[in-house]
Formats: structure tokens, C-alpha cells, sequence
């Protein structure tokens, strides 16, 4: 089954094909930052099964190893990859074409989450990134 995703203006899409890696909650500074959100939720998905299909991404190396890829028309942020996780790309699950269907199995970074917000979810909660989980 494919899904789709895009920006806000409609000028950055993607889709990808198969079973997704992993889908999470990230409350790390970096992602709040970058989203201007107090958490955001991820899809991981192989790099062979992923594709940009509209206008190229821009990125932006946010840290050592990692890229961050954003719409340089309207900003929206639309993925994560990082040299730790190779073979992989992150896609922000807001992008989705159907967030709704968007269903997170555990949060990542939790112990940087921001004290007023509050998640009532009985999911796994790491401290650290998933593969310190």
C-alpha cells in the first residue's frame, strides 16, 4: 500500500510503499525546535521504499549527521535522517495526505519533554532515541 504526504503549499510531496520501521512521539529540543511544536511524531521508513515525487526537498545539516528536509517555499518541515540511522528516512506523520491514520507505538527523548505537556497514553516512553530503547 502507498502513502503519500506534502508540505502546505502542495509544492514538496512524497510517498513511500511497504510496512513502516517504526512511528513514534519525539520530545528532543531539536524536533520542538524545528517544528515549532512540544512534540512531533514520526514515521520511519526504509530509503529504498521512499520518494520525493513534487518539488526537491531542501535540507539543512541541523547537527553532525543529520539532515533536516523542509519546503523552501512555505517552510514546512518534512523529514528527519541521521547517519545513526542508516537506511532510513523519518518522515514528520503531520505531512501524511491521511494524519489520521497515523498510529504512534512509543515515545523517544521523553525525559527532555516539556513539563506542561501532558500525554495521558499508556505507550512505551524512552529516555533516549529508540535505539537506546
Amino acid at each position: 500500500m502507498t502513502k503519500r504526504g506534502h508540505c502546505l503549499c502542495g509544492a514538496v510531496t512524497w510517498e513511500y510503499d511497504g510496512k513502516e520501521t517504526w512511528a513514534c512521539y519525539c520530545h528532543c529540543e531539536d524536533c520542538r525546535r524545528n517544528c515549532a511544536a512540544p512534540v512531533t511524531a514520526f514515521i520511519g521508513v526504509r530509503i529504498e521504499s521512499f520518494r520525493w515525487t513534487g518539488a526537491t526537498a531542501k535540507s539543512y545539516a541541523s547537527s553532525p549527521g543529520v539532515q533536516r528536509h523542509f519546503c523552501n517555499t512555505c517552510g514546512t518541515p518534512m523529514a528527519f535522517q541521521a547517519e545513526h540511522y542508516a537506511g532510513e528516512i523519518h518522515l514528520y506523520a503531520a505531512t501524511l495526505d491521511a494524519p489520521e491514520t497515523f498510529e504512534p507505538k512509543f515515545h523517544v527523548h521523553y525525559a527532555q519533554r516539556l513539563p506542561w505537556l501532558h500525554l495521558n497514553d499508556n505507550l512505551p516512553k524512552h529516555d533516549g532515541s529508540a535505539d537506546q530503547a
